[in-house]
């Protein structure tokens, strides 16, 4: 079967998985999302029969002639049917475990499957094949009465069992009769009855995912996409620490054979900046609140100077990108990258996120902290850095690995910084610093309109010293740097439409990068022209776009990075907080409101 993003994640905020429309466990790193593989096969174009194949857990129905899948509604918790012509039936839930115990949030580095005999007399092989040193080898193995060890170079997991261990080890075929419990985690024995115990761990995770669903403020249209992109959001984030990763893969490529292969299992600013804002606007502050305090970390270990562009989940700042031989690469489309050289790149808009990320804390009475003088100081030191930067070139919100500009996003985001201090300022009721802030957003925003502004063309450049087009101009808007009504924005937005629309999809850009010319559309600058057509009162022309991407998304509703504007293939790491992000901002400001149904 050929690899695609019609992928299913499961997770926990520590570990997470893809299972695929086989219902094979393909992709899953331990001991954390950034970690060593031990389901890798999503980037091995080997296929899981081949000889000496690994990097999978599969359990297959003989026979099978057909699978279903579907989402425990409200929850990330997946179950898998297969079906064959003979009337046999099996179920398969797949979850990682994720509830409270011993007044605690209890996550493990664990995978949980339960096998439930659903119809006839079915008969199931059971192939679980993990890998190690990114596909390099096998672990080694031993094994108990009712349970294997696998000896991984990270750490060492265990498979307890009700199945007979015998025939799991041989991988051989047989009837299931009964329900079969696995769970693989810690190297730890299993105390008690592992049915009961798996029983209770998935009735009490099911009920930790919809009290947290429930508690959220989603608008009366496409509350399926909503929720199921909340959800996802939620497993982006390390909870461990707060950070909130890119993707939860690396390497899957841009578009075929593009090399754009990148590792995006690390905390960017920007991108969790995105995220906690649409998770803000439903009411989730448990992610804003653990994401600023890690990002109050971030800041101190700086000690008031350069942020980077990413960080590592546990904060870490070197990032070293390789190559990984052992692998081939999605549809044999390497290479596989793990780690990422944007970290030692210079990109000037992460100071105006930070400041963004945390304006809210100064206002919002919810929290159960609310940001103070002293980190009002703190921020300030950001504030700082984006007035002494912000008209230096960088290297831009895409990350050109061998240009330098100065890009109007990364100066509008330190515009952004500024101004939203001098309104933390004010709250605090700090006259002087309130009017410090205000003068050098004022100044800032001079520059952009002068060296920005393109006179012939009546719209604003990507850059100061060029003349070109780029998707992140349309971002004018939601940063308040201008309204809806300004006739420059007007034509911006006209221009990048003509320029960057390709049917019903926005490429970031139209120029040669690093790579050569892009071939596909970047989702979330698809999502930033649907709220800027509903906002510029184009409402229908909105719709019509909005309804059309959520028709692209995956079984499990989700989306990846990128997609073809021909073929409507997805393309790119998955799935990407920034796509989520988009179906839910564009969800909230579309939808009709509550008083409508009431």
């Amino acid at each position: 079967m050929t690899a695609t993003l019609d992928l299913w994640p499961i997770g926990n905020c520590q570990v997470s998985a893809l299972v695929d429309r086989a219902g094979r466990m393909v992709w899953a790193c331990v001991p954390r999302v950034d970690g060593d593989p031990v389901f890798c096969s999503l980037l091995d174009d080997n296929p899981p029969s081949a000889e000496g194949a690994r990097g999978f857990w599969e359990i297959d129905l003989e026979d099978r002639t057909e699978t279903t899948q579907h989402y425990l509604r409200n929850t990330p918790i997946l179950v898998t049917r297969h079906s064959d012509d003979a009337g046999n039936a099996i179920e398969v839930l797949d979850f990682c475990p994720r509830h409270f115990r011993h007044g605690r949030m209890y996550r493990p580095v664990a995978f949980v499957r339960i096998v439930r005999p659903v119809a006839g007399s079915p008969r199931i092989r059971v192939r679980l094949r993990p890998a190690q040193s990114w596909g390099a080898a096998d672990p080694e193995r031993t094994r108990g009465s009712n349970h294997i060890r696998y000896l991984l170079d990270e750490m060492t997991l265990r498979l307890s069992t009700s199945a007979p261990i015998g025939w799991i080890e041989s991988e051989r075929l047989f009837r299931v009769e009964r329900p079969l419990h696995f769970f693989l985690g810690p190297d730890e024995s299993f105390v008690g009855d592992i049915g009961d115990t798996l029983d209770t761990m998935l009735e009490h995770s099911a009920h930790e995912w919809r009290k947290w669903v429930r508690a959220l403020a989603t608008p009366v249209e496409w509350q399926e996409a909503v929720i199921r992109s909340a959800i996802t959001l939620k497993l982006c984030q390390h909870e461990e620490t707060g950070a909130i990763v890119a993707a939860l893969t690396t390497s899957i490529p841009e578009h075929a054979g593009s090399g754009r292969n990148w590792d995006y299992r690390y905390c960017w600013i920007r991108d969790a900046y995105y995220t906690v804002q649409a998770l803000n606007r439903l009411g989730a502050l448990d992610v804003l609140e653990s994401y600023l305090e890690y990002l109050r970390n971030i800041v101190d270990n700086a000690k008031g100077g350069h942020i980077q562009p990413l960080y590592g989940v546990g904060g870490e700042a070197t990032l070293v990108e390789r190559i990984e031989t052992s692998l081939n690469g999605y549809r044999g489309m390497g290479p596989v990258r793990v780690g990422n050289q944007a970290y030692e790149q210079i990109q000037h808009d992460a100071y105006g996120q930070i400041v963004l990320s945390n304006a809210q804390a100064f206002f919002d009475q919810r929290l159960y902290r609310m940001a103070g003088e002293e980190d009002f100081k703190a921020l300030e030191r950001v504030g700082e850095h984006a007035w002494a930067v912000h008209d230096k070139p960088d290297a831009g919100l895409w990350e050109l690995r061998t240009k330098s500009h100065v890009h109007t996003y990364s100066v509008a985001m330190c515009w952004a910084a500024c101004d939203r201090l001098a309104n933390a300022a004010e709250a605090l009721g700090l006259a002087g610093r309130a009017t410090h802030w205000r003068e050098r957003a004022d100044h800032i925003r001079q520059r952009i309109e002068a060296e920005a502004w393109r006179e012939p063309t009546q719209r604003i450049s990507a850059t100061f010293g060029g003349d070109d087009l780029d998707a992140s101009l349309i971002q004018l808007l939601d940063l308040r740097f201008m309204k809806p009504g300004d006739e420059r924005f007007q034509g911006t937005l006209r221009a990048v439409e003509e320029g960057l629309r390709r049917g019903s999809h926005m490429l970031r850009y139209a120029t040669e990068d690093d790579f050569g010319l892009p071939h596909t559309a970047f989702n979330v600058c698809t999502f930033w022209l649907i709220e800027a057509l509903w906002l510029t009162g184009r409402t229908d022309d909105a719709r019509d776009l909005f309804e059309e991407m959520l028709a692209r998304r995956t079984r499990a509703g989700l989306l990846s990075e990128d997609i073809d504007p021909a073929t409507g293939e997805l393309w790119g790491n998955y799935p990407q907080t920034y796509s989520l992000v988009g179906m839910i901002n564009c969800a909230a400001l579309l939808s009709k409101p509550w008083s409508a149904v009431r």
